[in-house]
C-alpha cells in the first residue's frame, strides 16, 4: 500500500475520524509522519481539555507503521509496550511528529541481522499550537528479522 493510500485510509478509519485525529503527512518513504488532534466537543474530558485516550490514540500506530514499511517485508515489527506522561492540559489542535532517520534504520537492521529480537523505545512529544509539550508518549517496538531471509 502506498503512503498516500494509507494516509487516506487512516483519516477515514473510524477510531481516528470520530476522535478528531487527522494524519496531515505521511512521507512516501515512510520515514516521517505528522498527526494532528483537533479539539471537538466529543473528544473533551470532564474539565474541557483533550481526553488522554485521544492523545495516546493519535500516536499509537505510527512507530510500528513507519518501521514496518521502512525495514521491509523481511522484518517482523510489533508494538510491545507504551507509556504516556501528561505535562500540561491540552487544548485546541495538538500535533505529533515521527521521524525515522537512516542511523536508526541502520541500527535496527544491524541489531536484527542475526535473527535476534530487538526491543527499541521511541519517544514522541505532543505539542500544542504554541509549541509547548502537552504530553510525551513512549512506545516500545519488538523487531526481528524473519527466519530464512
Amino acid at each position: 500500500m502506498s503512503a498516500r493510500t494509507l494516509r487516506h485510509a487512516l483519516n477515514l478509519w473510524p477510531p481516528f475520524l470520530c476522535a478528531g485525529i487527522h494524519v496531515s503527512h505521511l512521507a512516501a518513504d515512510f520515514r516521517h509522519a505528522r498527526v494532528e488532534l483537533r479539539m471537538r466537543p466529543w473528544n473533551r474530558n470532564y474539565v474541557g481539555t483533550h481526553f488522554g485516550g485521544s492523545l495516546f490514540a493519535m500516536t499509537d500506530p505510527f512507530w510500528m507503521l513507519l518501521a514496518l514499511h521502512a525495514l521491509g517485508e523481511d522484518h517482523i515489527v510489533w508494538d510491545r509496550a507504551a507509556t504516556i506522561d501528561f505535562d500540561k492540559p491540552a487544548r485546541g489542535t495538538v500535533a505529533a511528529e515521527f521521524r525515522l532517520d537512516d542511523a536508526v534504520l541502520d541500527e535496527l537492521r544491524a541489531a536484527t541481522a542475526g535473527g535476534d529480537k530487538v526491543l527499541r523505545w521511541f519517544e514522541t512529544p505532543v505539542h500544542d499550537a504554541g509549541g509547548a509539550v502537552v504530553a510525551r508518549v513512549r512506545k516500545q517496538l519488538y523487531l526481528r528479522r524473519k527466519r530464512g531471509r
